[in-house]
């Protein structure tokens, strides 16, 4: 009898197998270093991730390469893996002195932020529900760890605990929406589910409607969407710093493009139906985001909140169900990489001396530096200018972008709160701004000690590159809407 082997295209899984095998390698080079040596692990795991982004960007060739019906090789999963390779290598940058600093056990750190990047990827791909599962819960139980890595920290294991805890939650409720959805349309198959909806004529039978309600709300549990968000100030707060970074963007980066495959791609036919809630998700999640992000003095807890908030503008993009919106949210994830992520870099750098590293994440760490590191006071200023939407910072040409496609699909009025909101931030950025260079530091002299290496070519590059972006992004907005094209097309 004759075996028939299928035939697999590896290459569709390349840059996920290139982080995958990078992360086993760190693991096996870290039992030969010695304690002196582990700084060589970072440099290590960074060759991997840039690797993996410059063989996502060779593969990009227009087509859809699947792998077995699981997994895709399209512009959209390829564009967001450039989104959290992007966060991914920023984070190792800035993690190779305060890992180090802070006591971390480095090969069990770098191991597990490499997996983590790996599920990332693979949800991004997905194209099927089992898969887009799995490839959840290999992100989120690396991001379990990390979070509580930290065991000098006691706020690292309550983050740890709560964000466990919650997870987990959040995690039956996906799947269970995965069951019901099954059990109406019986496939798993993303592409299934949109010849089903097509089928449907209009109609919305419950069993789906339930099922798209529980996936809605696990999936608004990993990008923290309000009511869904109260893991976020916790964890956020008590993660190490250079995992808070990588988190905010990865997880949401994540996240989102599953959800965005699930709606636009699987659902789309049915988008009268499920955009009111998008709408409403969004609305809240802006609103209570902003709100209490300007009751904080601890910065690292005010960037949690403001987190929340971007993913409220975000949705916003994804409920607009259109070409533009779409690639307004691509292009949304790619310039918030560099700015959220450039502003968690300069509280660790602001934070490099042991004992000064929790005041450090507050406004009075941050009072005066401009008299003691007028380089990190100016970039920290970009950032926060960047996440206010100011122009020229990318972060304004981002949320215009968002807004244009909201108004485009008839929600105005959501549009208008996204502008109030943005108001309403600029509050509490610009008051990192006045602290830094308009109030004096009360122990100035003591200063803080040299910015590593590493952190300072990070923050170079993402304080460039918002600049830039938000003067030419026609580059980034020319892949993005490829991407979308195509996935939106296919």
């Amino acid at each position: 009898m004759q075996i028939s082997i299928p035939d697999f295209n590896l290459m569709v899984v390349a840059p996920e197998i290139v982080v995958l095998v990078t992360a086993l390698l760190v693991m096996v080079v870290d039992l030969f270093l010695a304690k002196e040596q582990k700084d060589r692990l970072a440099w290590l795991s960074l060759v991997g991730v840039l690797a993996a982004a410059g063989l996502s960007y060779y593969i990009w060739d227009g087509s859809d390469s699947q792998l077995q019906g699981m997994l895709v090789a399209d512009g959209y999963a390829l564009f967001l893996n450039l989104v959290i390779l992007i966060a991914a290598a920023l984070a190792i940058l800035f993690s190779v002195d305060y890992a180090r600093r802070v006591g971390l056990a480095q090969g069990e750190y770098y191991t597990l932020l490499l997996l983590s990047a790996a599920g990332m990827m693979l949800m991004a791909a997905a194209i099927n529900l089992m898969t887009m599962f799995l490839a959840l819960e290999i992100l989120s139980v690396a991001l379990y760890v990390l979070v509580g890595l930290n065991r000098a920290e006691q706020r690292s294991a309550e983050g740890a605990l709560k964000y466990l805890l919650l997870g987990a939650f959040a995690s039956g409720f996906l799947l269970y929406g995965m069951a019901l959805l099954y059990g109406q349309a019986g496939t798993t198959s993303l592409a299934g589910l949109r010849d089903y909806a097509a089928s449907l004529g209009g109609e919305f039978p419950p069993m789906l409607l339930a099922g798209l309600g529980l996936m809605i709300i696990g999936f608004g549990f990993k990008v923290a969407l309000v009511p869904f968000h109260m893991w976020t100030p916790d964890a956020y707060e008590g993660a190490p710093t250079s995992v808070t970074a990588f988190m905010s963007v990865g997880a949401k980066a994540a996240g989102f493009a599953a959800l965005g495959r699930l709606l636009l791609y699987a659902l789309g036919d049915l988008h009268g139906d499920w955009v009111w809630v998008l709408a409403v998700l969004s609305a809240l999640t802006m609103t209570m985001g902003n709100l209490a992000a300007l009751r904080q003095t601890s910065v690292k807890r005010m960037l949690a909140y403001s987190s929340i908030a971007h993913a409220g503008y975000i949705v916003a993009g994804l409920a607009a169900g259109n070409q533009l919106g779409t690639s307004a949210v691509l292009f949304y994830l790619f310039a918030y990489a560099f700015m959220n992520i450039g502003a968690f870099a300069v509280l660790i750098a602001v934070g490099r001396l042991e004992e000064s590293a929790r005041r450090g994440e507050t406004l009075d760490g941050l009072t005066g530096l401009t008299a003691r590191k007028p380089g990190l006071a100016v970039v920290m200023a970009l950032f926060m200018l960047s996440l206010a939407g100011v122009p020229p910072m990318v972060g304004f040409l981002a949320k215009l972008y968002v807004f244009s496609a909201a108004v485009q699909a008839g929600l105005i009025w959501l549009a208008v709160l996204g502008v109030i909101n943005s108001v309403i931030s600029a509050y509490y950025y610009l008051r990192v701004v006045v602290v830094m260079f308009m109030r004096d530091a009360d122990r100035a002299e003591e200063g803080i000690a040299p910015v590593c290496l590493a952190v300072q070519v990070g923050l170079g590059v993402a304080s460039v590159l918002i600049v830039v972006l938000g003067i030419w992004p026609a580059p980034i907005l020319r892949l993005a809407r490829e991407a979308v094209l195509a996935f939106l097309g296919g």
